[in-house]
């Protein structure tokens, strides 16, 4: 057998293997443009095909123990911030400070209050979330709370998108980061379908099927998979999520403070196109011309931008939970 045929025949049984165990994310690409940092994609096999996992959490979870945390496989997490311009997450600096000491990778995130001004939470979410060169960056919650006593309210698709566009330029300009989108379905479906907020990283949620069949259409970085998992260090339920990239993407970003391109950042390397679809349906990730597993590549990082222990077990319930507020 030729030296040819023989690197042929590994591709085509390293397709079959990746395969059979649905480990490999499809149509997986750079950010557009450079405007953030964060590999995204629109389709997916499952949650299993993803190797980097994070959580999100308030103080609904309780006391924390996140040096459980991170030995368990957690790779980032998420810690409620703020809410409207008058409510900040009664654990937030005690989540923030632990998860720092711990080395697990975080961001703080605001969920968004209709009625009240948005300078109002941009100036509350600024006074309590530090800037800090190595966290992930600002997430805004964009979601209708229907159930809250004292705003219900659904405003126009046109100011909702004003809203958001003066809540992220000012995150943007204060933590130097682009900052995140977290949309549940709803809320995407009448306000952000049709491709509005491009430029910015998406974390979208979807407990029950892949993204792509509620978000069509959207690249997302991070993907809410379900809200009743369970993790060591934590003894409630806990909100589990996926990142769209490697390991290996996700250690290059960590060691760049997760800037993008134009804020002080290393531009992160885009991912060679994919190669063809192997057996299944699934395609192999590339790096040059070397085809190589998703879920192994690894490269030297500090010891405190990736946990060693390799992507906890999933251990969820497939029913969803509502996101529990203040």
């Amino acid at each position: 057998m030729t030296r040819r045929s023989i690197s042929f025949a590994t591709v085509i049984l390293m397709g079959l293997s990746l395969a059979a165990c649905g480990s490999v994310p499809t149509e997986v690409a750079a950010p557009v443009g450079g405007e953030h940092p964060f590999p995204t994609l629109t389709h997916t096999t499952g949650h299993h095909a993803h190797p980097v996992h994070g959580i999100d959490v308030s103080k609904y979870q309780g006391q924390i123990d996140w040096e459980q945390v991170r030995a368990a496989g957690v790779s980032f997490a998420f810690i409620k911030a703020t809410e409207g311009g008058d409510r900040v997450d009664s654990r937030f600096q005690e989540n923030w400070e632990a998860a720092r000491r711990a080395g697990v990778p975080r961001g703080a995130y605001h969920f968004t209050y209709w009625c009240r001004p948005m300078a109002d939470q941009i100036a509350w979410f600024k006074r309590h979330v530090p800037n800090e060169p190595d966290a992930l960056p600002p997430v805004l919650d964009v979601e209708w709370n229907f159930h809250s006593p004292t705003c219900p309210r659904r405003v126009s698709v046109d100011l909702a998108r004003s809203k958001m566009r003066e809540f992220l330029h000012a995150m943007e300009r204060h933590y130097g980061k682009k900052p995140i989108i977290y949309a549940d379905i709803t809320f995407h479906r009448e306000v952000l379908a049709g491709n509005e907020f491009a430029e910015y990283p998406f974390w979208v949620r979807s407990v029950r099927t892949v993204p792509h069949e509620r978000y069509p259409g959207r690249r997302w970085a991070f993907w809410q998979i379900t809200a009743t998992g369970r993790i060591a260090g934590i003894n409630t339920p806990v909100d589990r999520n996926v990142f769209a990239g490697t390991r290996h993407q996700w250690q290059q970003i960590a060691q760049t403070g997760f800037r993008h391109r134009g804020h002080g950042g290393t531009a992160v390397a885009a991912p060679a196109p994919a190669a063809a679809p192997a057996a299944g349906g699934t395609v192999l990730a590339s790096s040059g011309t070397t085809p190589v597993q998703a879920s192994t590549a690894t490269t030297s990082v500090p010891a405190q931008a990736v946990p060693a222990a390799d992507a906890p077990a999933m251990t969820t319930a497939p029913v969803p939970a509502a996101r529990p507020r203040f």
